[in-house]
Order: structure tokens, then sequence, then C-alpha cells
């Protein structure tokens, strides 16, 4: 059965290029100009791998990258230019399965292409806190799905979409050091500026809802120079 690829890029002629090229290799392509179409099309027909252009007009790589994981998606490969590195290591973070750094030759890129689809097929991915319909840690559980903070007596605790994004991310990441810049970046993508400071406000927030003692955490630690830690165990 033919392995079916959406290829997402701004430029018309790299997405004709794939598109012809991966056809002639024996795969359904589709092909997308922007965020917008992609969306459309994920909640449309199923894919078994997207590539997907970093930097696009609108919504760029790495939001859809986080939006296509959050939602239990196919593997996604980026294409970047050279000069993208660092957001490409955010996209890796982000749950972005390889990237390709343009100008590419397409046989380097079928060839990523061919690893990341075998892989899929030999290693069933492990269900995640991002694809989990309810993720526990000492106290609490996160109802992903309804966006719901329950604690341990039953009880709902309201989360901003803020609070909500940045408790997703820690999840995903536990007992793993975060600097800000990394959770800036997992948070907000390309929206995310310079000296931005609203995380350590965020993380204030969630501790005076999470921390019996937020003065004394012991689910988010501060590690100094370093960022944030989730440290507790997720299940």
């Amino acid at each position: 059965m033919q392995k079916h690829i959406l290829v997402v890029d701004d430029h018309r002629e790299i997405r004709d290029l794939l598109g012809e090229y991966l056809s002639q290799h024996d795969y359904r392509v589709s092909l997308a100009e922007n965020g917008e179409q992609l969306r459309k099309m994920l909640a449309e027909q199923a894919f078994d791998l997207i590539v997907l252009d970093l930097m696009m007009p609108g919504e760029d790589g790495l939001s859809l990258c986080r939006h296509i994981k959050a939602n239990d998606g196919p593997p996604v490969i980026m294409l970047t230019a050279m000069s993208e590195d660092a957001d490409c290591v955010v996209g890796l973070e982000m749950g972005a399965d390889d990237y390709v750094t343009k100008p590419f030759v397409p046989r380097v890129l079928l060839a990523r292409i061919k690893a990341v689809l075998r892989r899929a097929i030999e290693q069933p991915a492990e269900r995640t806190a991002a694809s989990d319909d309810r993720v526990s840690f000492p106290g609490w559980s996160l109802d992903v799905h309804q966006r719901q903070l329950i604690r341990a007596d039953g009880v709902l605790v309201p989360l901003s979409n803020a609070e909500f994004t940045l408790l997703q991310v820690f999840l995903q990441h536990p007992q793993r050091v975060l600097s800000r810049d990394q959770l800036l970046g997992l948070t907000k993508g390309r929206e995310a500026e310079p000296f931005d400071r609203s995380i350590d406000n965020q993380v204030s927030r969630l501790r005076k809802k999470l921390e019996s003692d937020p003065h004394n955490p012991v689910l988010i630690k501060t590690v100094w120079g370093g960022g944030y830690m989730f440290a507790a165990k997720v299940q």
C-alpha cells in the first residue's frame, strides 16, 4: 500500500519538485502551501508522514509541529535553512522526527523519509503526555483533551491557556532541566521574543495552583543558572 505524504511549503517550486519526485518513487503525495491548508487536510484525511517547512508566512512550522504532535499526528520531517539550526533544535524537542537543511538534494530527503517511516513501523510510537487522555503526577492529574487540572480529591482547578500549555510541556519533559529559552520556544514557538520573562510569571502562577508551599516547590523546581525542572514522576 502506498504511503501518503503531505508536503507543506510556501514555495511552489519546492512543493512541485517534491511532489513529482516522491510520486516517481511510489509515494502518494498531497501538497499544502500554509498552515491553514495543513490543518484542513489533517482534519479530512490521514497521512503517514509530513514534510514541513520551518519558515512560512502566517503560522510557522514550529507552531504547526506542536499542533500535529499534540493531536497524535504522523511523523514530521522539518525543512530548514542553514541559519535556523536553533529553531530546528526546538522543533526536534517538540517532537519532529528529523530535519533536512535547504538547499537539499531530493534523494537525501527521500532517504530520511524512508528511515523515519521504517522506524515508525519497527518501533510503534509510545503514548506520551501529549496524547494520553489523562496524565497523572503526585497529587494531581491533567485531562489533556478536556484541558482540566484535577486534584487528588476530585476538585477541578482552572488553568489559563498559557498555564495549560506550560504544564503540558513540563509533563512531556519530566525530570529534565529546561531553560527559559527552551520553555519559550516550546510554548510560544516563533512568537517568543528575546528577554521575555513571562515564563517566570507563568511558573509562579502554576506553583500557586500545584504546590502546597509555592515558596518551597517540590514539583516545579528552579535550577539556578539552568531554568526549571518538573521533578516528579509522570504516569
